[in-house]
């Protein structure tokens, strides 16, 4: 699907980087336990209600499938069931998921278990889980076969703790070759007759990603990623709640505290809060993807904003002599890449794998 042209035009290895090159190698997920990430949720659960939340452990396993596996283990529609996000499948990942069982008694979960899933905590509560839910996700990496200067990737570690990385959505965001572009683009100038509601959504997100991810790399050409342009919009640290640039003095140390950060918008029909130099970036930015611009405009999605800088919480990192790796440990809030941090840290990379299909 799509020319080549149109494959040229989504290149993710186009968007910039923050820092130099250390020029060292690495590889990740060479198993699931290399990858471990866990959720941490913003609230207390009740105890009771008609919802069952589940804190599942899984390992090589996809979120959807886990969530298949569980509406059919309750004998309920999947839309019954709910989850924060997806997590990655070739990880050992803890999160929560939500049963909705109204005037049902809960089913034995301990059930569920098997070798990709593990029942680790079972509780009520009176409403379903919602997309986004979290209050952070904590990272456990480890990276193999480091080829470069260690030193150099230790250095890069302390930068990445004080200043942060660009908050890009990672590539998996976009699909495999980054297809959910160009699907967006279909959507948009050719729409199919029947399109499933989360396919849609899926290419949606995609598009409004990718035009954010841009902006943030003009920023990063312009040298503001991180440091106020006229007319920014400030998100605060740790909060969705932003507010509109007044020039005050005190705007430039409380960037460089990591108080607060600039923001990029997520493209949408209505008025932007960016105005004058960054507004004019974000239009100049979406221009160059018109199509996606303008079917997101269509699709009367609301624009929204988000931090074009992402500061990993309690990051440490231990070199570890004899394997030749490095482990890395950090939290990250709701929304924000792993792969984003990484990307700074040099040339890390997944070993290739097949293409096989998740059982069940």
């Amino acid at each position: 699907m799509g020319s080549v042209k149109q494959m040229q035009a989504y290149c993710y290895d186009s968007l910039l980087r923050a820092w130099p090159s250390t020029g060292c190698r690495a590889v990740f997920k060479q198993q699931p336990e290399d990858f471990v990430v866990t959720e941490t949720l913003p609230f207390e659960l009740e105890g009771e209600g008609e919802h069952d939340w589940l804190y599942i452990e899984k390992r090589n396993s996809n979120t959807d499938w886990v969530a298949r596996k569980l509406a059919d283990f309750a004998g309920v529609k999947l839309r019954q069931v709910s989850y924060a996000g997806l997590k990655d499948r070739h990880a050992l990942c803890r999160q929560w998921f939500s049963v909705h069982l109204p005037g049902q008694a809960s089913p034995d979960w301990h059930g569920v278990n098997d070798e990709e899933i593990t029942l680790l905590q079972h509780t009520r509560h009176r409403r379903k889980l919602q997309r986004g839910a979290l209050k952070q996700n904590r990272f456990e990496i480890r990276l193999r076969d480091i080829d470069g200067d260690v030193d150099a990737l230790l250095q890069r570690c302390a930068l990445l703790q004080r200043e942060g990385a660009p908050n890009y959505f990672g590539e998996q965001r976009f699909g495999r070759n980054l297809d959910n572009l160009l699907r967006a683009e279909q959507l948009f100038t050719n729409p199919p007759r029947r399109l499933p509601r989360h396919k849609r959504s899926l290419y949606l997100s995609a598009a409004r990603s990718w035009i954010f991810n841009c902006i943030v790399s003009q920023r990063i050409a312009d040298g503001n990623w991180n440091r106020r342009l006229s007319g920014d919009v400030f998100m605060l640290n740790g909060s969705n709640a932003c507010f509109a640039d007044d020039n005050d003095a005190a705007l430039r140390q409380r960037l460089a505290d990591g108080e607060i950060h600039p923001t990029a918008t997520l493209w949408g029909d209505g008025d932007s809060m960016a105005q004058a130099d960054c507004l004019a970036l974000e239009q100049a930015a979406a221009a160059q993807h018109a199509v996606l611009a303008d079917g997101l405009i269509a699709a009367r999605l609301e624009p929204q904003r988000r931090a074009t800088r992402l500061l990993p919480l309690d990051f440490s990192w231990l070199h570890e002599t004899d394997g030749n790796s490095l482990l890395l440990a950090f939290s990250l809030p709701s929304g924000a890449y792993a792969t984003s941090i990484l990307r700074e840290l040099g040339d890390i990379t997944q070993p290739t794998r097949a293409n096989v299909p998740q059982p069940g």
